[in-house]
């Protein structure tokens, strides 16, 4: 009796080890993933030489009334119209990073920023791997602007932040 209770308890521990050890797996790749979504997102910031504000921080500046611009990077159609982080206008920017960015594309950058290079301007695009922002953002320091931050939670992270969005435009 004895030794079976042994050999039940023996068991029991191994098994919890295997479930342990297998959770340990599941959540070290999971954390692998996020790794590298933070070492890219790093990397692109720093190329980008812009800041970045979290969704608590742009939702506090804008209920605080703080001047500044929110620029929506999606497409109108499948994003923007549906939903957007309220007073945000929208600049549509492809995902892969732009190397170049056309005389076209450039100027009408420059006109929605407007004159003035020190305005505090906000870009986001759909969550953080999505990288239209970044090439928004990227793009507004090389043209001189100097206040550009980056909002890498986007339009999902301000939707399950419960945040009010607008609609349409």
């Amino acid at each position: 009796m004895k030794l079976r209770k042994v050999v039940g308890v023996a068991l029991a521990a191994m098994a919890a080890c295997v479930l342990l050890a297998g959770q340990a797996l599941a959540f070290g790749t999971k954390e692998l993933d996020n790794e590298k979504l933070v070492v890219n997102f790093h990397s692109e910031a720093t190329r980008g030489a812009y800041k970045v504000v979290d969704t608590a921080t742009l939702k506090k500046w804008i209920d605080e009334k703080k001047p500044m611009l929110i620029v929506d990077t999606m497409p109108y159609e499948d994003s923007y119209k549906k939903q957007h982080i309220p007073g945000a206008v929208q600049m549509e920017f492809p995902i892969p990073e732009l190397t170049q960015l056309d005389a076209a594309k450039k100027a009408e950058l420059e006109k929605l920023l407007g004159p003035d290079k020190g305005r505090l301007i906000v870009f986001y695009c759909g969550f953080p791997k999505c990288t239209r922002s970044h090439n928004a953002a990227m793009w507004a320091v090389k043209l001189g602007y100097t206040d550009v931050y980056r909002h890498p939670g986007g339009i999902k992270a301000w939707d399950e932040s419960d945040y009010p969005v607008e609609r349409g435009k």
